[in-house]
């Protein structure tokens, strides 16, 4: 999937930023209407024709689950109606020049939790290698394990990066500068007493108590000494103006002391964890650092503990945040919330057996969201405006402390990020579009990351995410939430929505089987009617979605549809235990691969991998004994079957991979 490249930086568009529909929109457009009257059609002739009164508990079901599937189509092509490319010049190269001494102060934020500090470092020295002035660059690892180790790593690259040419470079021209100010303030200290003889002289001259002197140097000795004060109009008399002018030399002396205690720039923090008090992980990790009184920055970068950033990640951000003011000939802060870029990861090997590309998400789906101020924030490689952050949190916070003043124990922790889901990340996007803020995705690979290479880490991600975004929706719901526009509303729902499909998915891979071993199907006929009805409806909603997600590999794209499905299990789960009210915890994606085979964790889709073959043998004897009935439905079935069995495959083969 082509992402916007840094070269775009001198593309031909007026302005600092452009964006225009992603090619083939109006084909999209046009095959997604067809899709969804096609696929109305279907459903209509599904109710009104073709239930198997005979056999309602496996007919309605199987209604109702394509009901759900096509209701899930309608809001993704919906979804998909207004995707953005967008484009957008560096900070430094800005028309007219944005000043240097205007620049925002940016905070980059680490986040680790017990990562091995190999993979911190190499972050972390990514971080601080980011092309912006280092006197307005701050990284932080935010240590949620506070682990010496870590600190012990902080500590020894923070002293290698205050020794570094640049901060050197940097460290000599404040030195020069302070020393410039001391030599002025000594001179000013000499010149003091003097000046205090030579006013009294003055004023004694211009009083007339000195007879011995010519009027008109008199006259110009009067006029210097108002000429002077001129200079420092609140100053009364010389003295005053040369205390004034040592009290300024005095603080702009401090301000370049504070200046080189401040090229200091790399830092440790690990937030204290009282027993007692809910610690709300990586939320809690955020906000601490946010409220801890130790960051200060205008705009936050988040990372994950392994995401590499490029040098130009901050250059390629920060020009969405602010707008230019024609009238008074400045840039002035927008609205911009926050500015998502997509994620990509540099440890995938051949054939991506675990899914991880995701070039459908951070492509289509994230532009489409764009287009209608619905981007997501996905916890890393995005930048935040803090304002935005801290009064929104704090808002929250209110309402939480209102309904019991025991949270005012959690103040730090619950803030700033949403510490109400495990996908706080989300849900923190959410309220910030309700509130009003806006968000921009911004499709440049500026970090990559580690992508989980055993089973075990991978379906341990997907659970955490399926049971955060349900935990937003039992808890806000984006349907009845105020501030959400429309279309707001739809793309968070339509992702909460999704997360349900577990059960449809488990009802179309049973169908096949119980006609295998009982000859019951769900639909009365499977004749020339069905087929005038199913196929074209199956074969334009193909096309629809080939056309959205053109530019990306098939390979990728059926590998994509393969764990959607194959990951119906994990669903489920992930369903039960929200609505069951379990304890859910927030679990750090392992960064190492997790030794072991996994063939436990993929039982249910081994039964139904088995059931399905042995359901085609029992077709096939059939057929051999002279004894099959209905050779179209077992042929249809037997299609149905196989095609299962591609789908379950690449996750049964992921629980046995091993790295070569």
């Amino acid at each position: 999937m082509a992402s916007v490249s840094v070269v775009d930086n001198s593309a031909n568009f007026s302005g600092n930023s452009h964006s225009k529909l992603k090619e083939r929109t109006l084909l999209f457009r046009y095959l997604a209407e067809i899709n969804i009257i096609f696929g109305a059609w279907y459903l209509h002739w599904r109710i009104t024709h073709s239930v198997n009164f005979d056999a309602l508990w496996l007919s309605i079901p199987l209604l109702l689950a394509e009901i759900y599937s096509y209701l899930g189509g309608v809001m993704f092509v919906i979804g998909l109606w207004r995707p953005l490319v967008r484009q957008v010049r560096s900070f430094d190269q800005m028309t007219p020049p944005f000043p240097q001494s205007a620049w925002p102060n940016v905070d980059v934020f680490v986040t680790c939790y017990n990562e091995p500090t190999e993979i911190v470092e190499r972050t972390a020295k990514a971080a601080l290698a980011i092309d912006y002035p280092p006197t307005k660059l701050r990284v932080y690892v935010l240590d949620d394990g506070n682990s010496s180790a870590m600190r012990a790593m902080t500590e020894k690259l923070c002293i290698e990066d205050l020794q570094s040419p640049l901060l050197q470079q940097q460290a000599q021209r404040i030195s020069a500068e302070r020393s410039d100010m001391l030599e002025r303030l000594e001179q000013l200290e000499n010149l003091t007493p003097g000046a205090q003889a030579a006013e009294k002289w003055l004023q004694d001259l211009l009083s007339g108590q000195v007879t011995n002197f010519d009027k008109t140097a008199t006259e110009l000795l009067g006029s210097l000494q108002q000429f002077i004060l001129w200079l420092q109009p609140h100053a009364q008399t010389l003295q005053e103006h040369l205390a004034t002018e040592r009290i300024t030399l005095e603080e702009a002396i401090h301000q370049k002391e504070l200046e080189l205690v401040k090229l200091a720039r790399f830092h440790y923090i690990a937030r204290p964890k009282p027993v007692g008090l809910p610690h709300h992980a990586k939320a809690g990790n955020l906000n601490y650092a946010i409220f801890s009184g130790e960051t200060f920055g205008d705009f936050i970068l988040t990372l994950d503990a392994d995401h590499i950033p490029k040098p130009q990640i901050v250059k390629r951000i920060l020009p969405y945040f602010y707008t230019y003011n024609l009238f008074s000939g400045k840039y002035e802060h927008n609205q911009i919330a926050f500015v998502q870029s997509r994620q990509d990861f540099y440890n995938l090997p051949v054939g991506d057996p675990f899914g991880h590309q995701a070039n459908l998400f951070y492509g289509p789906l994230q532009q489409g969201k764009d287009g209608m101020n619905a981007a997501f924030y996905t916890g890393t490689n995005a930048m935040l405006r803090r304002e935005a952050l801290i009064s929104v949190g704090l808002q929250y916070f209110a309402d939480e402390f209102i309904k019991d003043e025991k949270r005012l124990n959690e103040f730090e922790l619950i803030g700033g990020i949403s510490s109400n889901s495990i996908t706080e990340d989300m849900n923190t996007a959410m309220r910030l579009h309700s509130a009003g803020w806006k968000s921009i995705y911004h499709n440049e690979l500026l970090a990559e990351g580690l992508a989980p290479d055993d089973l075990s880490s991978t379906l341990k991600q997907r659970l955490r995410w399926a049971q955060g975004t349900i935990q937003v929706l039992l808890r806000e719901n984006p349907l009845t939430k105020p501030g959400l526009t429309f279309w707001q509303r739809l793309h968070y729902f339509k992702t909460m929505y999704s997360y349900f499909s577990g059960f449809a998915t488990l009802i179309f891979i049973s169908c096949p089987i119980i006609y295998f071993f009982t000859e019951i199907t769900p639909v009365k006929t499977y004749g020339f009617d069905f087929a005038l009805h199913f196929f074209p409806a199956f074969i334009i909603n193909r096309l629809t979605f080939m056309t959205a997600a053109w530019g990306i590999p098939a390979r990728e794209m059926w590998r994509s549809e393969q764990y959607a499905i194959s990951l119906f299990p994990l669903l489920i789960q992930a369903v039960c235990s929200v609505i069951s009210k379990q304890k859910i915890k927030f679990q750090v994606t392992p960064k190492q691969r997790q030794s072991g085979i996994y063939i436990q964790l993929v039982y249910p889709q081994i039964v139904i991998f088995i059931l399905n073959i042995l359901g085609i043998g029992w077709s096939l004897y059939l057929l051999a004994t002279g004894r099959l009935n209905s050779p179209w439905i077992h042929l249809l079935n037997t299609g149905w079957a196989i095609y299962n069995l591609f789908l379950l495959w690449p996750i049964i083969r992921a629980s046995v991979w091993q790295t070569n």
